[in-house]
């Protein structure tokens, strides 16, 4: 009997021989999903709808049994930030522009995911705009949060390509038609996390010579939740401007340094204040998409942009079929060369020679 518009719950639940890993993304409130890890196969999640949608939502979501849960965070989606580059020549320069006054997702209005809920692919999508928009920017556009969840290990057709297993899922977020502020404007996103105690989770570059999957770009950023890590946020430091996901139409995709949140005050997520109660060791970090210079989200009013979840180690990249051929070839080549040569001279001075020696 919830009188206005649909509290969205997904709940992705992946089930091991001794293990279970539960993901629940809501859109109550700003968007956010709760990781949670527990060392039997029959844990269930538990939601007492009418205190999780009531303004003390403490102890509204429970993954039952309590004492089998190993490992547990969260990440919340809490705003959508503008910036005017116009006038800003230089990429280093932070912030990238003039901020306009950013969006906050937990005044968004989404739509029902049941409409977007597809079985044979495993995913779902929250798709939202503005409750208030007095500029009407968001008239024809929207802002889609898409998860998928994976039957086993592999990559998607579309780049970044991140290697998932089936103990991951992927975020694929997109901001297709809403009218920019300014001529060339840069988005970007403010992700908020749980910490683990008092410190905030660590962010790892990894580098590689590998582009084979995401071209041009050699980088891979990892967000991780203790050590050995016990979950990860994992994502290639690009974006896109176009739907086909091309080399010529991807952006950077630029990250700031993890900070707590005590300074100033954060929508509250109603799923993360279920489970974790009233916790305030927030750790917040923003996420900024394209450059002055180059494609940007203007070009097609598009943008999309991706990262992996999941509990446990990350999966690692290992050097791609092709690389290690073109390292073959490059490193042998040579060595075949010298081994064919020095066969050629050692066996051509044994022929006989037309020539007589003289004595």
């Amino acid at each position: 009997d919830w009188q206005g518009p649909p509290q969205n719950l997904l709940h992705i639940r992946a089930v091991g021989a001794n293990s279970t890993l539960h993901y629940v993304w809501s859109s109550t409130g700003p968007l956010a999903t709760l990781l949670v890890a527990t060392d039997t196969p029959h844990s269930t999640l538990a939601v007492n709808w009418s205190r999780l949608l009531s303004p003390e939502p403490d102890g509204g979501l429970t993954v039952l049994p309590r004492d089998s849960i190993r490992f547990s965070s969260a990440i919340v989606f809490t705003r959508l930030f503008e910036f005017d580059d116009t006038n800003t020549s230089e990429a280093s320069v932070k912030p990238p522009g003039k901020p306009y006054p950013p969006y906050s997702l937990a005044e968004f209005s989404w739509d029902n995911i049941t409409d977007s809920l597809d079985p044979a692919t495993l995913s779902a999508t929250f798709r939202g705009h503005p409750i208030r928009d007095p500029t009407g920017a968001f008239a024809n556009g929207s802002l889609a949060f898409r998860v998928q969840a994976f039957p086993g290990s592999g990559r998607p057709a579309q780049a970044p390509r991140l290697l998932h297993s089936a103990d991951s899922c992927q975020l694929e977020v997109s901001l297709v038609g809403a009218a920019p502020r300014g001529n060339r404007s840069l988005f970007g996103l403010e992700l908020v996390t749980l910490g683990r105690g008092p410190d905030c989770p660590s962010v790892r570059e990894q580098s590689s010579i590998d582009d084979e999957y995401t071209p041009a770009v050699f980088q891979l950023d990892q967000l991780l939740w203790g050590s050995p890590p016990s979950g990860f946020m994992q994502w290639r430091p690009v974006a896109f401007s176009q739907r086909q996901r091309g080399r010529d139409s991807a952006l950077p995709c630029q990250a700031s340094p993890l900070h707590p949140t005590s300074e100033y005050p954060l929508p509250q997520s109603p799923i993360v204040r279920a489970f974790f109660g009233s916790q305030t060791n927030f750790c917040a970090f923003n996420l900024t998409f394209g450059t002055p210079t180059g494609p940007g989200y203007w070009d097609e009013r598009y943008l999309s942009w991706s990262m992996l979840l999941g509990v446990g180690a990350p999966p690692m990249d290992s050097l791609s079929p092709l690389i290690l051929g073109i390292m073959a070839v490059a490193l042998g080549a040579p060595g075949l060369m010298l081994l064919a040569g020095g066969l050629f001279l050692l066996l051509g001075h044994k022929q006989c020679s037309e020539y007589q020696p003289i004595n």
